[in-house]
């Protein structure tokens, strides 16, 4: 599958960055060309192991991953959910939000993931910025009832949905899937680069959230995030620590990994306990793993050596600096590096500690490829070596596969950070 995307091996940095090119194929929609194609060459491959903390554990194949997003799409077509329409997901770690999110692809739907900390203000917000026509939720009281009174303030909000639990007033996620067909046709639609498929709404200093367009072809730009960063392997189990409210989630749990070819590992808790994650790590042998430098800290407040952890060959991490400390702590207790990596939002993997590099703690690494980065002052003029600026992205040769489409209706915006051939990141840094 990935040599369909990417030609060639790479046996060091610069070489990575001068013949990486992804192969875009015409009217491209992840769902069918990636996840179908692989569930009819190889149905049984393992798409998803997922657990619980209540000891429940499923191991989801990909021709089920094809079959419940198949069905996910009849249910989707059949209430009249359709291309460019708005379906939030608040699914918190559940696997149903693989299904539904691929069958929104599969319909040319806009899927907007959300937190389940969203209260019914932050949830009118989002309803009507988006225009969202469905909510599909995980069954969690809190979560209900903040849907329920941002119902009578959301006017276009037409179906409620309702993961493992039977309500008045909503849909039950699982009885509606088993309505559909098993099987659903490709549609005829065309998906251009200015198609929509993702919505995200990040909080910046001030305002309201924007929202954060991404396009069909998205999911491609993470092949890098995945092969190349997170390293996963063909064969290979994966877990990056993340709710599926936020990016890091497709970051890490489904594009670029099934991609590569592994598999993705799934740890659905409330509470986070940093023995339970290890235990988990142990007992389902992951062997690539992402998280947030937090997530480190507490691991290494633990008796680490206590756990066969043999099968774990590749740490990464992002979301905020890392404390050089952290990173030499867990060398020594497991010999495995830290690799760090910066990335938005609005982005795919920009800057990072790619294999062929040696990880320097405090350090993010080197360009990805396609991103040509540039930090410059407040002028706009590239800064010297040890002096900090603001992150950017050089855009008059291209646009990085991966990099938003801007602002949802918001032109303003998306040109006040877009603008001369740029995209300015509002992050600073120094080389």
């Amino acid at each position: 599958m990935l040599k369909q995307f990417v030609a060639g091996d790479f046996h060091s940095y610069e070489e990575f960055v001068e013949n990486y090119q992804v192969k875009i194929p015409a009217n491209f929609n992840y769902a069918y060309d990636v996840v179908d194609q692989i569930a009819a060459a190889t149905p049984d491959r393992t798409a998803i192991v997922w657990c619980n903390e209540q000891g429940e554990s499923k191991k989801i194949s990909f021709a089920e991953v094809k079959e419940y997003s198949d069905r996910m799409a009849g249910f989707l077509k059949r209430v009249g959910i359709g291309k460019g329409d708005a379906v939030m997901l608040i699914l918190k770690r559940r696997y149903e939000f693989w299904f539904a999110l691929l069958g929104l692809h599969k319909v040319g739907a806009i899927a907007v993931p959300a937190t389940h900390l969203l209260t019914a203000s932050d949830l009118v917000y989002r309803n009507n910025a988006a225009d969202v026509k469905m909510i599909i939720a995980v069954d969690d009281a809190e979560v209900i009832k903040h849907v329920e009174a941002a119902e009578e303030e959301s006017p276009t909000l037409q179906y409620k949905v309702l993961v493992n639990k039977e309500r008045a007033g909503w849909l039950h996620f699982a009885q509606e899937l088993e309505k559909s067909a098993p099987s659903f046709l490709r549609t005829e639609e065309e998906f251009s680069p200015a198609d929509i498929s993702l919505l995200y709404f990040t909080s910046g200093t001030t305002g309201q959230p924007k929202m954060v367009m991404h396009n069909f072809q998205y999911p491609l730009g993470h092949i890098a995030t995945a092969k190349y960063w997170q390293n996963v392997q063909a064969g290979g189990l994966h877990l990056t620590v993340a709710e599926t409210g936020w990016a890091k989630a497709v970051w890490g749990k489904i594009y670029g990994q099934w991609i590569a070819g592994s598999a993705v590992f799934v740890y659905d808790f409330d509470r986070f306990e940093a023995k339970e994650l290890i235990r988990m790590v142990e007992k389902y042998q992951v062997t690539t793993f992402c998280a947030p430098p937090t997530i480190y800290r507490y691991l290494i407040k633990e008796d680490l050596a206590s756990y066969n952890l043999d099968h774990l060959q590749y740490c990464v991490v992002a979301g905020e600096p890392l404390n050089p400390e952290v990173y030499t702590q867990f060398l020594q207790m497991t010999g495995l590096e830290l690799r760090e990596a910066y990335g938005q939002t609005e982005l795919t993997v920009v800057i990072g500690t790619f294999p062929w590099m040696e990880p320097k703690p405090g350090s993010m690494g080197k360009p990805a490829p396609g991103y040509q980065v540039e930090i410059v002052d407040e002028e706009g003029i590239p800064c010297e070596v040890g002096e900090v600026g603001q992150i950017t992205i050089r855009l008059e040769k291209q646009k990085p596969v991966g990099l938003f489409n801007g602002y949802y209706r918001d032109a303003e915006k998306t040109k006040s950070v877009w603008h001369d051939d740029r995209y300015f990141t509002g992050d600073t840094a120094w080389r």
